[in-house]
């Protein structure tokens, strides 16, 4: 049942406990205190709005490899990842990189100034720098494996 509860609001995060109940067949309060538990337990980690970064005024979007120097501590590299507004997701991968980032600025002229001050961070050897033309899907909600039964699963 938390998962259905799960996918419905991957779909609609603004749904009313009301809505939710109808969509997987509990009652309003049965589903409030689901989703209570499972805000607690870690499982739901927030709510927000998705915005088109074009209205915004940030129409570049680029994926930065990050290569790592040999002294590299990742920690402090992804703490000076975070302090960049501009870096709105910042991935740990295998490979030569330690890093992907996803960076999304108002121009090109403003990714050349983003790329150097990623190439300032310490422990930042070198960046791969792939630019986003167009994006066909992103953010979608992924309920992929949400709506079977799980031995012990919720």
């Amino acid at each position: 049942m938390d998962r259905k509860i799960i996918a419905a609001l991957r779909i609609n995060g603004r749904a009313t406990y009301a809505d939710l109940g109808r969509a997987v067949g509990l009652s309003a309060s049965s589903v409030h205190e689901r989703v209570g538990k499972l805000e607690a337990a870690g499982v739901i980690t927030g709510y927000h709005a998705v915005v088109d970064p074009s209205s915004v005024g940030l129409g570049v979007t680029a994926l930065v490899s990050i290569h790592p120097t040999d002294t590299a501590t990742e920690d402090d590299v992804a703490d000076a990842l975070a302090e960049l507004d501009e870096v709105e997701s910042c991935y740990a991968v295998a490979g030569d990189e330690a890093f992907v980032v996803k960076v999304r600025v108002p121009t090109v002229d403003e990714l050349e100034r983003t790329l150097g001050r990623l190439r300032r961070i310490a422990g930042v050897g070198r960046t791969n720098t792939t630019v986003v033309l167009s994006t066909r899907f992103e953010g979608r909600p992924n309920n992929a494996g949400l709506q079977k039964d799980r031995q012990g699963g919720a």
